[in-house]
């Protein structure tokens, strides 16, 4: 049965449509988004209507649905998050060939760690990280790295939202939880053996920005033997502090008197000479009716 959407604003039940979409279902049809939305199928058909003519899905040749290239975009100009990912490749790639397992950035969106980067090897042992995807905090080593620097509020949602058990070691209760997150806090460090998948241990270690706070975290998963985690711990430090570091260069350079506010932007990883001829190009360039730049600097 379709939820009511009475009292929505169209832009929430144009998100419904777009929230359809994950990883494993990339492609849906128009009856499938519509039950996946909880729309009617005629409300459904305009809302996909729009989305179409905006860029926000694609049509494929049968017959269905995909999130649209436009949606890309928008991210790529997003600061914060996506300027993160581009300082800390570097140290996850050293860290990558060091573990040659599974190599992870996360950061806290809500009640969720959202991974924003990844890197794995074909044999390595089984992972539910998906760049892009979700995983509930208490659910994972990043997540509860996140969690243990995270307002109390936010352990009070996560606690109040009900936690999921994907295996027996999951940590299932608020106060097996709260205990957790006072050692991560103590150790600097969040060991989850067993969290996610019985086969796989996850160990992650806070990314802090130049002001100390934490930015994100940086995390692998290995297999869950009897091994010591120390090695990856301490390899995994390494590269996080290699973060900050670079985070800290990009402060110092940035000419943005907010940069400590709104976090290091897509462009961190653009050399200053190639950064300054893109602002030349958009500073010359017309503007478009959506926004951007016809040039470089607006990338249209």
């Amino acid at each position: 049965m379709a939820r009511r959407s009475a009292g929505e604003s169209a832009l929430h039940r144009h998100l419904r449509v777009l929230d359809a979409f994950d990883a494993l279902r990339p492609f849906l049809t128009l009856g499938e988004l519509a039950r996946a939305a909880g729309l009617p199928l005629s409300t459904t058909h305009r809302l996909v209507g729009e989305l179409l003519q905006e860029g926000m899905l694609e049509r494929m040749p049968d017959r269905t649905y995909r999130l649209g290239v436009r949606l890309w975009e928008y991210a790529s100009r997003t600061p914060g998050a996506l300027g993160l990912r581009e300082v800390a490749r570097p140290w996850l790639a050293a860290a990558h060939a060091r573990i040659r397992q599974h190599l992870q950035l996360g950061v806290r969106s809500g009640t969720d760690v959202l991974f924003i980067e990844r890197m794995s090897t074909k044999d390595a042992v089984v992972n539910a990280t998906l760049i892009g995807g979700r995983i509930p905090l208490h659910a994972s080593s990043i997540g509860l790295v996140l969690l243990a620097h995270a307002p109390d509020a936010v352990i009070e949602d996560t606690i109040a939202q009900g936690l999921r058990a994907y295996t027996s070691r999951t940590i299932a209760t608020g106060a097996g939880l709260r205990s957790t997150l006072r050692r991560i806090r103590a150790d600097d460090v969040a060991i989850a053996p067993g969290h996610i998948h019985l086969e796989s241990r996850g160990i992650a270690v806070p990314v802090r920005g130049p002001d100390g706070s934490v930015y994100a975290a940086m995390g692998a998963v290995v297999r869950n033997d009897d091994s010591s985690a120390a090695p990856v711990v301490e390899v995994l430090r390494v590269a996080a502090a290699g973060v900050t570091r670079s985070l800290r260069d990009v402060y110092a350079a940035d000419v943005d008197e907010n940069a400590a506010l709104h976090g290091p932007r897509p462009d961190a990883g653009v050399s200053a000479r190639s950064w300054e001829y893109i602002a030349a190009l958009d500073a010359r360039a017309p503007r478009t009716g959506s926004g951007g730049a016809a040039a470089a600097g607006g990338m249209r």
